[in-house]
């Protein structure tokens, strides 16, 4: 094994060769330079995450004579889901294109946009459409993720990344509760009258992160767009099962971080200080609990932890929609929050099984060694740009939902009933393709010698 040199070609600092599946070059050397970039690769990405969340924490700021109604609050923080659901796509192919750690400083700098603009406008007499553009803007800051998440799957070995992953997508997510405790650190000092003071902390920050970024992180050029990978993992059917399992961990996840503070404010009455007060808890939780889900999906399978936790993220659904019914905000919290925990529990244990599928995939095709290793990051690779945005795609739909409870009831309760049955739908369907066992027979035994084993991935 040749060591990685990193020299000065295309502008920035490439490493020319990287084989973590190497154990003795892992040891040597790629175990520090891999944690380096998971390291600045986690400070970028969780600054994305708080600007992508910057407008669950505006809405908190803008009372009566700001002139928009509950629905059009949750329209407004449902926004930035769907374009930073659909940035993920081509931002995933970006760091192939423009290298892993050329485009974190790029894609950090592009938070400026929205920061700035949001400065400009928040002030009463404001159009609503001024409003949903620039919440659209915040979208950027979900598009970093999938690219930060391509990134450092390229770095790590399929034995770490369920912990790697973890670690940097729940650095990432912490960047929700952070943001919405600095909001609580200005209404509680400030007052609802001072949003500015928000953008005032994240405008320096985001220019911290891209400087750190630029000066210690590597590109991979190992690391190529592959077209064919892209369209090989479009067309299977793992992708898209993937897909529906994210949206409904992550999805979940992102959906109620923007929605949890509207959800108080309009259900249980309470006022933007009490809102925030209570806002970042389920989140902070949940970004805190998703290395773990990688780590005990490591251990024991990702499959068998999703299963558990969708069945789990039903049960707590069940007590939010009782505490709704009854008006009871203390077991309304302990449900919600539960919801988060699991949620985030979910995340990493649903994202460690995707390299695991298409690795298993490339055994079952006679593939081995470093053969099946490079199969498996091709195709997980490709695939966990489309699975990103799909799991985004949920939280736009959560928004969208309390946004017709709401309007339709007054009652956050509908929406939550909605949420029951994708959860009931979401254990059917890990449990029927990941985890079920066909019966013995010897036509169903010479099949699953040929198939792979999923119930590990």
């Amino acid at each position: 094994m040749t060591a990685p040199s990193t020299t000065a070609r295309k502008g920035g600092r490439w490493i020319e060769q990287w084989d973590p599946e190497d154990t003795a070059f892992w040891e040597r050397q790629g175990k520090r330079i891999a944690g380096r970039n998971l390291a600045f690769s986690v400070l970028s990405e969780h600054i994305g995450f708080s600007v992508w969340s910057l407008w669950s924490v505006m809405v908190l700021f803008m009372g009566p004579e700001y002139g928009v109604d509950p629905a059009g609050k949750f329209f407004l923080v449902a926004v930035p889901t769907l374009v930073g659901a659909v940035l993920r796509i081509p931002y995933t192919f970006a760091v192939a294109r423009f290298g892993g750690r050329n485009w974190t400083v790029v894609s950090a700098l592009l938070l400026l946009l929205p920061t700035a603009a949001a400065a400009t406008v928040m002030h009463p007499g404001t159009s609503y459409t001024t409003f949903l553009v620039v919440a659209a803007l915040t979208g950027v800051g979900g598009g970093n993720f999938a690219s930060s998440m391509t990134n450092i799957n390229s770095f790590y070995p399929l034995r770490k990344k369920g912990w790697a992953l973890g670690l940097n997508a729940g650095g990432g997510n912490i960047g929700v509760p952070v943001i919405q405790l600095v909001g609580l650190l200005v209404i509680g000092v400030a007052g609802a009258g001072r949003p500015r003071l928000v953008l005032a902390v994240y405008i320096p920050l985001i220019v911290i992160a891209a400087v750190l970024a630029a000066l210690r992180m590597d590109n991979l050029a190992p690391v190529r767009n592959d077209t064919g990978a892209a369209r090989e993992a479009a067309r299977d059917a793992h992708t898209w099962i993937m897909a529906l399992l994210y949206l409904g961990t992550f999805g979940s996840f992102i959906g109620y971080s923007f929605a949890f503070g509207l959800v108080l404010q309009n259900q249980f009455d309470r006022t933007p200080l009490q809102a925030a007060s209570l806002t970042f808890i389920g989140p902070l939780l949940g970004s805190l609990i998703r290395p773990v889900g990688g780590r005990l999906a490591d251990r024991i399978g990702g499959a068998r932890v999703t299963l558990w936790n969708f069945a789990a993220m039903a049960a707590a659904t069940l007590v939010v929609v009782q505490a709704s019914v009854t008006r009871s905000l203390p077991v309304f919290l302990a449900g919600f929050i539960a919801l988060f925990v699991l949620s985030g529990l979910g995340n990493g244990s649903t994202y460690k099984m995707i390299p695991g599928i298409f690795q298993a995939k490339a055994v079952a095709r006679g593939l081995a060694g470093e053969e099946a290793a490079a199969y498996g990051r091709r195709l997980s690779g490709a695939a966990m740009g489309l699975i990103g945005a799909a799991g985004a795609l949920g939280g736009l739909g959560i928004n969208l939902a309390f946004r017709q409870s709401f309007q339709a009831t007054g009652s956050g309760t509908p929406a939550f009933c909605s949420f029951l049955a994708c959860y009931a739908l979401c254990s059917v369907v890990t449990w029927a393709v990941y985890l079920r066992r066909p019966a013995p027979t010897a036509r169903t035994a010479e099949r699953t010698r040929s198939e792979p084993a999923y119930a590990e991935v």
